[in-house]
């Protein structure tokens, strides 16, 4: 008998074979005894969803179960309102470190982890505010990565960075990426950043690109206060300012003399995984570890 009664869906918007994944999954749920709703921004085009009752908020459901890679795995995280509800998440994407299972694993898996054969991981995000003077521009949090970068030119920007209120440095580099130890293994991890298990609380600071040899990732306390002032004078380029991005999903232009502060959030992000570790296997799996090259 399932655990979780009422379980929501939601699907990557471009997938391909969208109604039949859905379907498929939907199919696994039913017959593990779930009541299942349909997530009602994404159930617009799909049959296979149009007698299922609709969900918008996630105290409507006990479990998300989403459907797709991590850009709509952090879009989920993003949509839900107090970050209770767990994520159990299935792989449709091209790499999907977050996700737990693919989907040729559905039909074993689901039903075991709905019965209770699985754990809550718990991951850190981090909250993000802007300022330009006593007006905040930007507020929000991240579960990846929040990105400090030029825009569609490309130049350099500096960007002086302090740690509890002591000078650390200012990075004359394409940008800098403020990341959680979930998101080591995103946009830090494919910039020279290290990866850090998940289950460690800890912020890592990644220059992108620096100018400056020994400008290095730095591994921070989670508790740690970061701020960045940005110090690059305004260009000729109307169009290339610098912008702050919260997990590719939301973002604003930010100017000399902004600063943004990075904290960690008090809430946490919850999925539903096997009991085993799997992080190293992903890693190997993913970055592709051990493989010979012929």
């Amino acid at each position: 008998m399932s655990t979780f009664k009422r379980i929501g869906v939601t699907v990557k918007s471009g997938l391909d074979d969208k109604c039949q994944t859905v379907d498929s999954i939907i199919t696994i749920l039913q017959g593990a005894g779930a009541e299942v709703f349909m997530d009602s921004k994404r159930k617009g085009g799909l049959e296979c969803a149009t007698n299922l009752p609709e969900f918008s908020d996630e105290s409507e459901i006990d479990l998300l179960v989403v459907i797709g890679g991590d850009g709509t795995i952090l879009r989920s995280v993003r949509e839900l309102s107090d970050c209770t509800t767990p994520i159990l998440s299935v792989n449709r994407g091209r790499v999907g470190f977050l996700a737990e299972i693919e989907f040729d694993e559905a039909a074993e898996l689901i039903p075991q982890l709905l019965s209770g054969d699985g754990v809550i991981d718990e991951r850190k995000l981090i909250d993000v505010v802007a300022m330009r003077g006593k007006e905040v521009i930007l507020e929000g949090f991240a579960l990846n990565e929040a990105v400090i970068a030029q825009g569609t030119i490309a130049r350099l920007v500096d960007l002086k960075a302090t740690v509890n209120g002591e000078d650390l440095t200012t990075f004359h580099a394409d940008g800098l990426i403020l990341s959680t130890p979930t998101g080591s293994t995103a946009y830090s991890l494919s910039s020279g950043g290290p990866i850090v298990h998940p289950t460690l609380d800890a912020m890592i600071l990644t220059p992108i690109n620096p100018h400056s040899f020994s400008q290095k990732p730095v591994v921070l306390r989670s508790d740690a206060v970061v701020e960045v002032e940005v110090q690059s004078k305004d260009n000729k380029y109307k169009d290339s300012g610098v912008i702050l991005t919260l997990d590719g999903q939301v973002y604003v232009t930010v100017e000399r003399g902004d600063i943004i502060r990075v904290t960690q959030d008090k809430r946490t992000v919850k999925f539903l995984r096997r009991k085993q570790d799997t992080f190293f296997g992903t890693l190997r799996q993913k970055l592709k570890w051990g493989e010979r090259v012929d």
